[in-house]
């Protein structure tokens, strides 16, 4: 309306203004003894270009404007759409943003923010030591970088047991606060009306059945599933329950291959094995464990295959970095930032001036 109402060269100076007023962020980049050419009232002012540049002087920059993953959101359909066509499913754990986005734009089908973070992130001793909030910290901080996967997020132990009004309150926190897709509860037919509440209400679930790391003390610790006769009936019969309540799949752990490839047979959801061999209808690791995040000497399950040694990358990059500051190699000139010429010498004077109490100054 004002531009509108002024005169013609009040509203192509005023144009013009607006546009180099634009220009500053793109070109902000630049050294400040460089001017930055201004249109002529005769020139027709340039058209934009939507070209962005980060005027940061600082590293803690969140993401690469060039790290922005050009492939289409996994939804529940897309997961349905593999499982048919049997296409194996891969899943990773994430437990803050570095280790969402290199999984996100590695491109994988589903990451699971996973209650395993309390060991492997945090240094807990067992999974039950882990909040709903703390949970919920690490779920945000995923989230912020998972934005093609389907995310995965574990609802920790005390957070779901105790009613399914209680698993319904956690579930909605999860995706509402922790903007996961879906929750993943460990569990087989007695969860089964925790699941089916949860499901009929509109929230997927992920069933966990096997080895279930949150029971480990009633199971006798950490063992393998599914061993005997009753053990492999009991884990069929929770698998088909956790399915009827309305699981859109069920991850087993820790479970002899040839009884996972069975139960997984059974089913009409897909199976996203651990420790459960290959015929399942996919897989999931903890990163923290396939990438070597830890020295060696660490117990490691049998199922693991170590595809980086992580430690071993940060810990000689870190000596390396403390040997060149020790030496006086780090930082060199291009790692620092430059100052004006004529403002350097100014400092320089004022650093002169400072030290003999201004008699420099007088004397001149």
């Amino acid at each position: 309306m004002f531009l509108q109402s002024s005169t013609p060269t009040l509203r192509l100076r005023l144009r013009h203004l607006l546009h180099s007023t634009a220009l500053i962020g793109t070109r902000s980049l630049q050294p400040q003894h460089q001017q930055r050419h201004v249109p002529a009232l005769s020139e027709s002012p340039p058209r934009f270009q939507f070209q962005y540049s980060q005027c940061r002087s600082s590293s803690h920059s969140p993401i690469s404007p060039l790290a922005v993953p050009p492939r289409k959101k996994v939804t529940i359909n897309a997961l349905r759409n593999l499982y048919a066509s049997h296409t194996p499913i891969a899943m990773v754990t994430a437990h803050d943003f570095p280790s969402g986005l290199a999984a996100d734009l590695a491109g994988v089908d589903m990451v699971l923010v996973g209650d395993s973070l309390a060991m492997v992130a945090l240094g807990m001793e067992d999974t039950n030591q882990l909040t709903l909030d703390a949970m919920l910290h690490h779920c945000r901080a995923v989230s912020r970088a998972v934005k093609s996967a389907f995310l995965v997020g574990d609802l920790p132990m005390g957070s779901y047991e105790i009613s399914p009004e209680q698993a319904i309150k956690s579930s909605i926190r999860l995706i509402q606060e922790g903007r996961v897709q879906a929750v993943k509860l460990e569990g087989g037919a007695e969860l089964a009306p925790t699941i089916s509440r949860l499901t009929s209400l509109g929230i997927p679930v992920l069933g966990h059945i096997g080895l279930t790391p949150q029971r480990a003390s009633s199971l006798g610790g950490f063992r393998v599933q599914g061993k005997t006769l009753s053990s492999a009936q009991k884990l069929l019969s929770d698998a088909l329950a956790a399915q009827e309540a309305g699981c859109f799949g069920v991850v087993l752990e820790a479970v002899p291959a040839e009884v996972a490839e069975m139960v997984t047979t059974e089913l009409s959801i897909p199976t996203i094995g651990i420790g459960a061999g290959g015929g399942t209808s996919g897989q999931v690791l903890v990163q923290v464990d396939m990438l070597g995040y830890y020295p060696n000497g660490r117990f490691m399950p049998k199922f693991v295959k170590h595809y980086g040694e992580m430690f071993k990358m940060a810990k000689s990059g870190v000596e390396e970095y403390m040997k060149e500051v020790r030496e006086g190699q780090y930082p060199k000139k291009e790692h620092t930032y430059p100052m004006g010429k004529e403002e350097l010498e100014a400092f320089k004077r004022y650093m002169r001036e400072r030290e003999t109490g201004g008699k420099e100054k007088e004397g001149s």
